[in-house]
């Protein structure tokens, strides 16, 4: 086998079963920035041996195996370096040291675990990577380090930032993770909803960053969609109960479906009432609406006084009205708005004000939605948000008032900071080719 071969498929190894190696060996030593040296090793291991040796039949299989041995590697260390520690002490201590560290035989047994301690250590390092103790960019690199396997040149090419800063966030967050002392451990009961919540924040937003780049020169990303897609299946799978879950896969899928029909021939942004609706992925929009029964479901059959529909829930509810309208006409406009009212109870922040007043504006009229974006012109959060003078101006185009349309077109322009965005925007704002028959 050439070497580029024995490389592509140590990659290819590495990118499907990276989360469960690390998350393996983190189950050994307890220690995530550990554990993720561990699995490294592995690779380097596999690197230098699959040349020599051919690449195994089950290579998942052998990089987990080695991972682990690397681990009880360190913990005979360990555990010689603490005996020699405690012959300076007293009986006591050394008995103490014995009864903690004399199972290392209980280890190697660890090797041969069935896969729901996988699925647990699994799912330990998912709650763990995305700990709400960690600021919102460090959870992101994080996550895509441990999780999705991504070096942290791909992570840094991925949301347009240095090298050594993303390098610096991962170690940083490592440390921070090892400093607090937080435990490789499902949160208990008590902790648990706020805990999804942040591990959900932080998939949403990598599927986010590649569905809407915030920065340079390319609108979409799908790279980072779908690693934030499969990572969220993954935690599908492991919780099957969670409907909110449920609905953020939900969600994924559906807005994941109309990949192909958001850019152009030359990359730019397409709307979506532009978009052609014969190029969305119908297989993910059936996925999308199987999570999304899924979620209603297990709200259905919950018996606590929260077993309302959360955010993500309701998100994946909206985009199905959209996936469901085989034409822009047909879209449920009505209970988009409904939607986003009820969304806005559980998340009283502009942006969901602004989104609300767009449906408002497709179902009662521009005049509708013009009045709440009015309000939130205001509001300090949105000072610098280019959504929303881009929707204030479309709303003005449909009212007629064009001058003052341009004008805010421009304004959403000089904000954003994706390239392909700023050309539409401009676009929008130039004045009508004669030569076309506009008006000026």
């Amino acid at each position: 086998m050439q070497a580029a071969d024995v490389t592509e498929a140590v990659e290819r190894a590495w990118r499907a079963e990276s989360a469960r190696i690390v998350a393996g060996v983190a189950g050994v030593v307890r220690d995530v920035g550990l554990a993720e040296e561990l699995a490294a090793d592995a690779l380097v291991a596999a690197l230098e041996q699959w040349p020599a040796e051919g690449v195994p039949d089950n290579p998942g299989a052998w990089l987990m195996l080695t991972a682990r041995r690397r681990a009880i590697d360190r913990i005979r260390r360990d555990v010689r370096l603490r005996e020699r520690v405690a012959q300076l002490g007293h009986e006591a201590h050394q008995r103490q040291q014995s009864a903690t560290f004399d199972g290392t035989a209980d280890y190697e047994a660890v090797i041969e675990a069935d896969d729901d301690a996988l699925n647990d250590d699994l799912l330990r390092l998912i709650f763990v990577s995305c700990h709400p103790v960690l600021g919102a960019e460090a959870r992101v690199a994080l996550a895509l380090r441990v999780l999705g396997g991504l070096s942290t040149a791909e992570i840094a090419r991925a949301f347009l930032a240095p090298e050594p800063t993303i390098a610096q966030r991962i170690v940083r967050a490592k440390r921070t993770l090892a400093d607090k002392r937080i435990p490789f451990e499902v949160p208990p009961p008590a902790q648990r909803a706020a805990r999804l919540a942040s591990v959900l924040e932080v998939l949403y937003l990598i599927f986010n960053e590649g569905y809407s780049a915030t920065a340079g020169d390319d609108w979409l990303r799908p790279a980072l969609c779908e690693e934030g897609l499969r990572l969220v299946r993954i935690l599908a799978d492991l919780t099957p109960t969670e409907p909110e879950v449920f609905g953020l896969l939900a969600l994924m899928e559906i807005q994941g479906s109309r990949l192909a029909a958001r850019v152009g021939s030359a990359g730019e942004p397409i709307a979506l009432p532009d978009q052609d609706r014969t190029r969305w992925d119908q297989a993910m929009i059936h996925q999308g609406f199987a999570a999304l029964l899924h979620a209603e479901r297990l709200l259905r059959a919950g018996d606590q006084p929260g077993s309302a529909a959360g955010p993500y829930v309701l998100q994946a509810a909206i985009a199905a009205c959209h996936a469901r309208a085989s034409t822009p006409e047909e879209t449920d406009w009505g209970r988009i708005a409904a939607l986003y009212a009820r969304l806005a109870e559980l998340m009283p922040t502009p942006v969901v004000e602004l989104n609300r007043a767009v449906a408002l504006a497709r179902s009662q009229g521009p005049a509708a939605g013009l009045e709440i974006v009015d309000r939130l012109a205001g509001e300090p959060a949105m000072r610098d948000y280019h959504l929303l003078p881009a929707v204030r101006a479309d709303l003005l185009d449909r009212l007629g008032r064009r001058d003052e349309a341009r004008a805010e077109y421009e304004r959403a322009a000089a904000l954003t900071a994706n390239a392909r965005e700023r050309s539409v925007l401009l676009d929008r704002a130039a004045p009508p080719d004669p030569a076309e028959g506009g008006a000026p």
